[in-house]
């Protein structure tokens, strides 16, 4: 269209048309006077609101949006405390490599660098925690803009864009240029390297698997899975990447996470080839860096990353491959079987090790026995259940115990973040009411965003929320009695009553103190048909599977 034949708009409708032709269904939010122009043309679309209690909690559902969907997770926050409530959220999406993109109210531009009210230069704030951080300061550049933002936030390693919007940017009046569809390219493999990567399994005694990052399909998953299946590969999963192999299917291995099972930290050391496919095997997965030798690994390490600046950016591989993880897996299903596979032996091994290590969770101290809990939930909740959780001990029984069957049934954060589960809870039973969806926090976890409960309640989606209450920050805890033994100081929580804060919010409330009691107090929760909570009391004692509170200090002491 010629511009004189343009119509004229404000900046808040050519940004909201903007966003309709990426195609954005839903946005969360937490409103703001700064883009009131912004939030009035959404009026007048199909485009989904979710009004969220706090920007911290809207950011952490648009990046479960951006896992669930591949797309970027839209967020909208005010400026100021808006903008900095909402940067754990950025900080998760830049760890993660997950697309978001938050958009953030800014002052006038002709109140720019007088420290205006709640002003923040946020290229600053934000640089080092973004792909992009920039602030539009024409209004009729706003498509081109919102388009390199989400061509920005999905492609290489995806990661989050922060762009500002001057309040007199938006209600001005422009004259603005549509700009196409915004799609994530996908980056194939050379062949090349596809027929190096056959010839070093070809010769292979000891090959490992572990997957990891992002930009993941349901396809690719299929496909990894036949690769995996063509060369009897055993498979591992990287911390919190649970969801990207079947685990119960017979090559899988089990998660190289924190406190890995010690006879799969041996494997991935002792495999004379290493294919890391889609993660970068960072601090966590790779036990803090012990696993694979820097700079120079001692297996035949094959990176395969979708960016370029990740491959030998810490480890120097043999093979560096240059794909996206769905292009890579889809090449890979494509080889043809090997002649050999000596290795199968040794996968059946790696298998069985993983089953001993997360079959029956140890007892724990104290009536309430929260292994048993998991365990018992582990063999009833339907292979699609959504398990969202934060950071904290309590998780350590998901990552070990539970199964992850498939694509988009883990919203955890790889960075550590606490109180990430619930938002992430709504954000998933938003996108898809009929799947049920758990949020796994503990005490301290839950009551960092837990305020989303009440926008489960608004919307009425009826997640579940199970609070594992010890009384204390547990994994601080722990950590203080290895270095500090018995000086016990700034853990300990004195807390709510969380089913009747729960029912105060509308939703449905249980309190279990006995593990017996969970059962029937489950099916209530699921029947009640609201978003319910489940506030399980557990001894402060039963903090590992492995060990106590109280021998972790006497080793501690003895040491």
């Amino acid at each position: 269209m010629d511009a004189t034949n343009m119509p004229t708009r404000t900046g808040g409708q050519i940004l909201v048309d903007a966003l309709v032709t990426q195609g954005v269904d839903h946005v969360f939010c937490v409103p703001g006077e700064s883009y009131l122009a912004a939030l009035d043309a959404f009026y007048d679309t199909d485009v989904e609101i979710t009004i969220c209690r706090q920007e911290g909690g809207a950011g952490m559902m648009a990046d479960a949006y951006s896992r669930l969907t591949g797309r970027p997770g839209i967020c909208f926050v005010t400026r100021g405390p808006g903008a900095t409530n909402v940067s754990p959220a950025i900080h998760i999406a830049g760890q993660d490599s997950n697309p978001l993109i938050v958009f953030v109210g800014q002052v006038g531009r002709d109140m720019r660098h007088r420290e205006a009210f709640q002003e923040v230069d946020y290229a600053a704030v934000f640089g080092s925690m973004t792909k992009w951080a920039a602030e539009i300061d024409d209004a009729a550049r706003i498509p081109e803009f919102v388009h390199r933002a989400f061509m920005t936030a999905m492609n290489g390693r995806p990661g989050p864009v922060v762009l500002a919007l001057p309040e007199d940017m938006l209600s001005g009046d422009a004259i603005a240029p549509a700009t196409p569809y915004a799609e994530a390219i996908p980056t194939a493999p050379a062949p090349s390297a596809m027929d190096r990567l056959a010839g070093l399994l070809a010769t292979a005694e000891k090959p490992m698997m572990v997957l990891g990052g992002t930009r993941w399909t349901p396809q690719a998953l299929n496909d990894i899975r036949a690769f995996a299946e063509t060369f009897d590969l055993p498979v591992g999963c990287q911390f919190r990447r649970q969801m990207l192999f079947d685990s119960t299917h017979p090559n899988y291995a089990g998660d190289v996470g924190i406190g890995p099972n010690p006879a799969l930290a041996r494997r991935v050391r002792e495999a004379d080839l290493l294919l890391l496919v889609g993660g970068r095997m960072s601090e966590m997965p790779s036990s803090s860096y012990t696993l694979i030798d820097i700079p120079t690994p001692a297996q035949t390490l094959v990176h395969v990353h979708a960016s370029a600046e990740e491959l030998g950016r810490v480890y120097a591989p043999a093979l560096g491959i240059h794909a996206d993880a769905a292009s890579f897996a889809a090449a890979a299903a494509a080889l043809p079987a090997p002649a050999r596979s000596p290795w199968s032996e040794e996968t059946r091994a790696a298998n069985a090790a993983y089953h001993a290590w997360s079959g029956t969770p140890p007892p724990l101290p104290g009536a309430c026995d929260y292994g048993a809990i998991v365990a018992w939930l582990r063999d009833r909740l339907p292979a699609d259940a959504v398990i969202c959780n934060g950071a904290g001990n309590y998780a350590t029984w998901l990552h070990r115990y539970l199964r992850y069957r498939g694509f988009g049934t883990q919203l955890a954060p790889t960075s550590g973040s606490m109180g990430y589960g619930v938002p992430a809870a709504v954000a998933a039973k938003r996108l898809d009411p009929d799947r049920m969806v758990l949020a796994f926090a503990g005490d301290g976890c839950f009551l960092m965003n837990g305020q989303e409960f009440a926008t489960a309640v608004q919307y009425a989606l009826p997640i579940l929320a199970i609070v594992v209450d010890n009384g204390m920050y547990g994994t601080i805890r722990m950590h203080q009695e290895r270095e500090y033994p018995g000086r016990v100081i700034a853990t300990p929580l004195d807390n709510p009553d969380f089913a009747a804060l729960a029912r105060a919010y509308g939703g449905h409330g249980e309190t279990v103190e006995e593990t017996a009691a969970f059962a029937p107090a489950f099916e209530r929760a699921v029947a009640s048909g609201k978003p319910a909570l489940i506030h399980l009391k557990v001894d402060p004692e039963a903090i590992l599977p492995t060990t106590t509170i109280s021998e972790i200090r006497e080793r501690a002491l003895a040491g």
